[in-house]
């Protein structure tokens, strides 16, 4: 008697997406740790110092986080109004955040009072960041002005007032002390030198500017707002390069990864979108349950922190390749359990193979037992539906092969229906489940025509259904219509060759040697 073969499940491919060393790099991270902060996460920031801690700026407080603390290890809390912008200095030792009071200030990583305030301004100060000489502030407020302050002076050396609308974002040079550069609602982003009393270049992003970056060489500046994600030359003198629009609503941050061939970009419609800087395309997105105002990544990609709306703070860390060894504790009788798995027999042994026990599935067992009906129904169970469709889908092949798909359909109750129905509706339309279940689904329809308009619920699903197929029939047909177009056009486009005729005459063919008889001459009289 033969054995009993199980119904064979086919391999479909995926229709998910493709999985490229990117996906591979930016999926490496752990769960993410979520801390509650007390209002909106404007700003985070990372010292470029180990252990590179970061500040969160959220409401009137500046929380700094160590790489792997829940609570935090610092907490500037002498703000009377909302904070924003905490950014560290080049050493670490430093921390500068503006304020909806108007006032700047200036503390120590260390300590808990402010070192300096400076006052000047006479709104609130969103921008606030450290030049590359580590001695200077510089700012920009909502009273239209940023401002260069001397630090151990805590005094004011230049003011200027060329924006005519809020400035909200701003970025110093690494390289070079005198340049900054200022984004502002007025849509223009505007590059200062220390040295001279105006700007030096204005760029026009076209949208209110919410983030500004610098490459590493300072040579590309990337600018954000509205949908938009600009990158410009400062060495062409600001000439334009790219424009980005893959997010549905106002990005509101951006950064660079620790290698600066990665930018990232986070957005109110609750996505960070990585980017190749090289083809600048999308190479991978993260997803977030809130509108995201700040991320951030720690200088090694350690870390990545993202700030919400909702005063969420998510924080993904790097998996270290010792966690992905699972390291399992064996009992002593394992031993004795793999004893002589691993011999090979010699050339005169005699070998007697144990028959193995054949571990069916639950479909397979009835089918087993010719149960077509309980076969089909174990199929549908609700969680193999919905994650492993090719399973139902496999085992109506099977019924149809055997010729008993029409009796594991018929003599169910107005349930037992709609739960077909269901099935069919949500992977009809599939193309690698299309040509099993259009079958399964005519059957149906032969079986229950007579007790249609018995059953509201199985009526209103066969309309969905019917809906289904009408609206996927006029999506082939377009299809249809555009590959015939699409086959003109390619048409057109191919060079015309003439067939080879040598010897033939182009009218009627006939070898111009032959004697034809000539066409009788018509004279007009």
């Amino acid at each position: 008697m033969a054995s009993f073969k199980p119904t064979k499940i086919p391999v479909y491919p995926k229709l998910g997406e493709k999985v490229t060393q990117d996906t591979l790099y930016w999926k490496n991270y752990k769960a993410p740790v979520q801390i509650k902060e007390y209002g909106a996460v404007s700003s985070i920031d990372f010292s470029p110092v180990a252990p590179h801690n970061f500040a969160v700026t959220a409401f009137t407080r500046i929380h700094v986080y160590g790489p792997f603390s829940q609570e935090p290890v610092k907490s500037f809390t002498k703000f009377k109004d909302t904070a924003y912008c905490g950014r560290f200095r080049s050493d670490g030792q430093l921390l500068v955040a503006g304020c909806e009071d108007s006032k700047v200030r200036l503390f120590d990583v260390d300590g808990k009072v402010a070192l300096r305030m400076f006052k000047g301004h006479t709104k609130a100060v969103h921008v606030t960041d450290f030049t590359a000489d580590r001695y200077h502030i510089v700012t920009g407020s909502d009273d239209y002005t940023c401002r260069l302050w001397d630090v151990p002076n805590a005094a004011e050396l230049s003011v200027y007032q060329e924006h005519t609308d809020y400035i909200r974002c701003g970025v110093t040079s690494k390289l070079n002390k005198d340049l900054f550069i200022t984004g502002s609602y007025d849509h223009t982003v505007k590059l200062f030198d220390v040295r001279t009393e105006k700007s030096v270049m204005v760029m026009e992003h076209g949208q209110p500017v919410e983030s500004l970056l610098l490459y590493p060489s300072e040579g590309l500046l990337v600018s954000a707002g509205g949908r938009c994600v600009k990158v410009w030359d400062l060495l062409k003198g600001g000439q334009p390069l790219v424009s980005l629009k893959n997010h549905h609503k106002t990005v509101t941050s951006l950064c660079l990864s620790s290698c600066g061939q990665r930018l990232l970009t986070a957005s109110l419609d609750r996505h960070v979108k990585v980017y190749n800087t090289t083809t600048y395309k999308v190479v991978h997105n993260f997803d977030y349950a809130a509108s995201i105002l700040s991320v951030a990544l720690a200088p090694d990609d350690a870390s990545i922190a993202v700030g919400m709306t909702n005063g969420i703070l998510s924080v993904k860390h790097r998996k270290n390749p010792e966690d992905s060894k699972e390291v399992q504790r064996r009992r002593p009788t394992y031993r004795v359990y793999v004893k002589g798995k691993n011999y090979v027999p010699k050339q005169d042994d005699f070998l007697v193979s144990k028959p193995v026990k054949q571990h069916l599935a639950s479909y397979d067992k009835q089918l087993k037992k010719f149960n077509v009906s309980l076969a089909f129904d174990a199929a549908l169970q609700k969680w193999t539906r919905h994650r492993s469709p090719e399973i139902p889908v496999a085992v109506v092949k099977e019924l149809d092969r055997r010729g008993t798909l029409k009796n594991a359909l018929a003599g169910r109750d107005e349930k037992a229906v709609s739960q077909i129905l269901n099935f069919l509706i949500g992977n009809m339309v599939d193309p690698r489940f299309a040509p099993i279940l259009v079958k399964a689904a005519e059957m149906i329809l032969d079986i229950y025509q007579p007790i249609i308009g018995q059953s509201p619920v199985v009526d209103r699903q066969l309309l969905r259904l019917q809906d289904l197929v009408e609206r996927e029939l006029d999506y082939q047909l377009e299809l249809m219509e555009v590959l015939g177009m699409l086959d003109t056009m390619f048409a057109s486009c191919l060079p015309k060759k003439e067939l080879p005729s040598a010897g033939l005459s182009r009218s009627n063919g006939v070898t111009e040697g032959e004697n034809s008889a000539p066409a009788p001459l018509v004279q007009a009289t």
